[in-house]
């Protein structure tokens, strides 16, 4: 076999030369350091199935305790636009199931936004900036937050936050301030509470707090 000519070796010589540069090079501590949130969150996921009980539509898609964890999750799962109609997507502290009888939420309720069809091409954005609200500490009483769930429906989609304690009067209405002026919404937001929805017999439920 013919030997390596000068020109080769010297691209070869080039190339080890430069991995001893990429091994040696200085990485910014900053790049490896992972931004804790204040709670660990988990992201669930329903898509109907009428051969199974609401309870095995639900799945635990993956849970994310770190900014960049959460982006990492976002850019790689579809938003509320592209998902199946009549799917749920929710989002909840580690250990709270999205279900009304759970401990952590059997003594709450949640404000409501309903979002008409002519306003769907901001459904994504209200659901990214709902999040964010939960996950960025945006409100004065985060330990009253349970989680948000987005439900994607023909007419109306919905779009609720989830509190913990439906007496805590003022922390509710910190929290629905803070959320209308966050989505920047025009429309009235409605506060329900979960006992009232568990056992309601026509199609809606008398909001204890408008805003």
């Amino acid at each position: 076999m013919a030997g390596k000519t000068n020109e080769e070796i010297e691209k070869q010589e080039d190339g080890t030369e430069q991995n001893h540069a990429d091994q040696n090079a200085v990485v910014d501590p900053e790049c490896l350091i992972k931004h804790p949130l204040q709670f660990t969150w988990t992201l669930w996921y329903l898509e109907p199935d009428r051969s199974k009980t609401w309870e095995e539509t639900l799945n635990e898609v993956t849970s994310f305790s770190t900014v960049e964890d959460f982006w990492s999750l976002y850019n790689h799962i579809k938003g509320p636009t592209d998902i199946k109609m009549g799917s749920d997507y929710c989002l909840f502290k580690a250990g709270i199931r999205p279900m009304w009888e759970d401990e952590a939420n059997k003594r709450g309720g949640r404000w409501m936004v309903n979002v008409p069809r002519q306003q769907r091409q901001e459904l994504d954005k209200f659901w990214l900036d709902t999040i964010l609200c939960l996950i960025g500490e945006a409100f004065e009483n985060p330990e009253e937050i349970c989680g948000a769930v987005i439900n994607v429906r023909q007419k109306t989609d919905k779009i609720a936050i989830w509190t913990s304690n439906y007496s805590s009067r003022e922390a509710i209405l910190s929290i629905g301030r803070i959320y209308k002026e966050r989505l920047g919404l025009k429309n009235q937001i409605t506060y329900h509470l979960h006992k009232d929805t568990m056992v309601k017999s026509g199609s809606s439920v008398k909001a204890v707090h408008t805003m």
